[in-house]
């Protein structure tokens, strides 16, 4: 669902905003929320208001249902002049579940005082690249710490960590994007969000991460620690997935 590309900011700068939706049987995901999020990084970027692009929940609902297999994803990407609807594979299975991550730190940081942090923009390219690096060295995922060297996020991911049975996840003000799943977890789940180090993972038992195509995924390792449990994260990961339809 696209017209010709318009070569606007979005395309010259980066000033374009995405999400990426999650599709199970025709059913998109947490799209109100991804929605919403992405007003308000449309408001913060200046794209102008969502049901004037045409980016509303009937359309988006209506191209998931003609071209989105069952189990996929749905990005939608919104410029000054461009709305951009694509389907594309979901590349989370079982196996990796089973698995569990294995995770290390990017030597690259996070700017927390950037104004872009806290939105989807097309500015991806540290993501994208720290992402292909990981892979490459045989790692499923890495954690950005910010300018104070706190944990902030995964590439594409957002990071929990449980002590004692609590959870906890980095402050917004470590600059860090609100995942859509992060937000799910806070809203239904006694969440601290609060500004923690590397030095403090010896305080946890579990740690999983979290974005909208892999839900939530157990971490077996990060750095050099090992996590003994991940009891928590299965629990979690049971109860959203049973309650997926009616998100």
């Amino acid at each position: 669902m696209s017209a010709p590309l318009v070569l606007d900011d979005g395309l010259q700068f980066g000033l374009g905003v995405f999400e990426t939706i999650a599709v199970e049987g025709g059913h998109g995901v947490l799209l109100q929320a991804h929605l919403a999020r992405l007003a308000r990084s449309a408001a913060a970027l200046g794209l102008g208001e969502l049901p004037a692009r045409g980016a509303t929940r009937e359309a988006v609902s209506g191209y998931i249902r003609a071209h989105c297999p069952p189990h996929s994803a749905c990005k939608l990407i919104l410029t000054q002049e461009n709305l951009i609807l694509q389907n594309r594979p979901n590349p989370y299975g079982p196996e990796r579940y089973d698995r569990g991550f294995v995770m290390d730190f990017s030597a690259v940081v996070r700017n927390d005082t950037s104004p872009l942090v806290g939105h989807k923009t097309m500015n991806y390219g540290d993501c994208i690249l720290e992402h292909r690096a990981a892979a490459a060295a045989g790692m499923d995922e890495r954690i950005f710490l910010n300018t104070r060297g706190q944990l902030a996020e995964g590439t594409v991911s957002n990071l929990f960590l449980v002590s004692g049975g609590r959870l906890y996840t980095p402050a917004l003000s470590c600059g860090l994007l609100p995942g859509v799943l992060r937000d799910y977890l806070c809203r239904t789940q006694d969440v601290e969000e609060a500004e923690l180090y590397p030095r403090q993972l010896g305080e946890f038992q579990e740690c999983f991460v979290t974005n909208s195509l892999m839900g939530i995924m157990p971490v077996r390792k990060l750095g050099e620690h090992i996590f003994p449990s991940r009891e928590t994260a299965d629990r979690l990961r049971a109860e959203y997935e049973r309650d997926i339809k009616f998100l």
